[in-house]
């Protein structure tokens, strides 16, 4: 317990630093949350017009899409504000030899390369994603139970595990590969499928993005368990615990054999 307290100390730290430089650059604060909401705004207008030539994609309505792209806007926005930045600088930390500073401190190393920074702004986009969602129920005349409300949160937060976890593992063949900012990006791209309905993918395709690289099921689970979707929401729940567990675990290995072969600046 006390342990945790001290990691629960450093990361408070790490966050008054994160929105100490986020509120030194105000007009690039303001500027990123008009992209982020205007890009928002632009996949919604693209749901409007899909619905205006079919009525429904699958199962999927046009509501329970907006809610679908709503949930999809809350997992890529919170993944973006707590790990994105961090992952993304990882590869640069090899590469010049300052991760030596970094495992020089006293905490777990894969614990401080992927809490160094934050993003208020992507949090505050991912408010609007909530706001979407609620809205969404209100169209769909639905008033979810807590229950539901509950398991919603717990697999909106295994959804942002997976991505983590996934991306962390990728920057993490920066040990191995000099540059992996095209494997990074690549995946991060590749996260914008998780805003289509899992009815649109078949055959190998939706193996692969379900199992592989279980990317669909990162906002296509949350959204059907809130819907009340499904009479029996544990298979479903189930899937997307198996996947968060199963890629940290990989993602926590291939950080402990990496770090056997780094070779620091001072070596």
């Amino acid at each position: 317990m006390q342990r945790v307290y001290e990691y629960l100390q450093i990361y408070s730290v790490m966050l008054r630093n994160s929105l100490i430089r986020e509120m030194s650059f105000k007009l690039n604060f303001v500027l990123w949350l008009a992209v982020e909401a205007l890009w928002f705004v632009g996949q919604l207008a693209f749901i409007e017009v899909i619905y205006g030539q079919v009525n429904a994609l699958g199962d999927w309505t046009k509501w329970q899409m907006v809610l679908l792209v709503g949930t999809h806007q809350i997992v890529s926005q919170i993944f973006q504000a707590f790990f994105y930045p961090n992952l993304v600088n990882l590869p640069e930390l090899v590469r010049t030899g300052r991760l030596d500073f970094v495992l020089l401190q006293p905490a777990d190393g894969q614990f401080l390369v992927s809490a160094r920074q934050f993003g208020l702004d992507s949090l505050v986009n991912a408010l609007a994603g909530v706001a979407v969602v609620v809205y969404s129920l209100a169209r769909l005349h639905l008033v979810p139970g807590p229950g539901q409300v509950l398991l919603y949160v717990v697999t909106l937060c295994l959804g942002v595990s997976v991505h983590y976890a996934v991306m962390f593992t990728l920057a993490t063949m920066s040990f191995w590969i000099t540059k992996t900012q095209g494997l990074i990006y690549g995946y991060y791209n590749m996260i914008s499928l998780a805003r289509y309905p899992d009815a649109v993918f078949k055959g190998a395709v939706k193996f692969v993005f379900s199992w592989l690289l279980p990317v669909i099921v990162v906002t296509n689970v949350p959204a059907r368990l809130l819907m009340n979707a499904t009479n029996s929401p544990w298979p479903l729940a189930l899937h997307l615990v198996f996947a968060s567990v199963l890629m940290v675990i990989l993602s926590r290995v291939l950080w402990t054999v990496a770090l056997r072969r780094y070779a620091s600046a001072s070596s």
